[in-house]
């Protein structure tokens, strides 16, 4: 399989990087899972630079109202990143989408502030191939290949913030090889019944939606939850690392 290797600097989608702060359905209040959020993202970007806020709402209300609250959105995440310590520069862009983008089927993934941000280039540059970059080089149709780092709150499809960086490499290859068409797969740990929330389905739906944001075509994607149907270690785990080997995201390749 022919996949292109670059240094990040030269793949454009992977200079800025995005973080999602989610909120309830029509609030604009931090509510515990958004603060938590910026609670991860502001101790592990210390030296992230934010460039650009922008502010989304679901499709309830008109556009004036969906303007106004994803902009008072806006103004929430900046205050909470402020009283963290972290720095918002005056010269950050903000930018108010309110329901003017394409909407996601999940209405919840809609209300959200992106917090677009850039790392310092020393941190940013690469000039070895990662294991997940080397495993895809050499993937075959059918290969199934785990998504490093992908972690989500418990019980939730909300994706954790060290979960960034593996979306945006899995995103620029993608951007890098128009063919390449996979299969996103969404796994459970610890549940001896079957998957009753259908966790694993909205995880892998969650790493749909973001690649699709991105401008992936979606004709390239399909996912897919298999619960607690393909563990790798026998359930119960034995120990918090089987839980976290079980509890995964995977790619399947189905067209090179």
């Amino acid at each position: 399989m022919k996949l292109l290797y670059y240094l990040l600097f030269f793949c454009g989608s992977c200079m800025a990087q995005e973080v999602d702060i989610y909120f309830d359905f029509n609030k604009y209040d931090i509510n515990m899972q958004a603060k938590q959020t910026l609670q991860l993202f502001t101790q592990s970007h210390k030296d992230a630079l934010i460039v650009e806020l922008r502010g989304y709402c679901d499709h309830v209300g008109s556009d004036a109202y969906n303007d106004t609250l994803a902009m008072k959105r806006i103004r929430a995440v900046q205050n909470a990143l402020r009283e963290l310590q972290f720095n918002v520069p005056d010269k950050t862009t903000i930018k108010s989408y309110g329901e003017r983008f394409e909407q996601l089927p999940e209405q919840s993934a809609n209300r959200k502030v992106s917090i677009v941000y850039k790392l310092p280039e020393k941190v940013a540059v690469k000039s070895e191939l990662s294991e997940f970059r080397k495993s895809t080089l050499n993937a075959k149709v059918g290969d199934i290949i785990k998504l490093p780092g992908m972690n989500f709150f418990n019980n939730s499809a909300k994706m954790l913030p060290k979960s960034v960086p593996t979306l945006e490499e899995l995103l620029c290859i993608l951007e890098e090889n128009p063919n390449l068409h996979i299969e996103i797969q969404g796994h459970i740990c610890c549940q001896k019944e079957r998957d009753v929330n259908d966790v694993s389905t909205a995880r892998a739906r969650a790493v749909f939606n973001y690649l699709i944001q991105k401008g992936i075509n979606r004709k390239r994607l399909t996912y897919k939850g298999y619960g607690i149907s393909k563990p790798i270690h026998k359930i119960p785990e034995k120990s918090e690392l089987e839980e976290e080997e079980n509890r995964r995201v995977e790619i399947r390749i189905v067209k090179i």
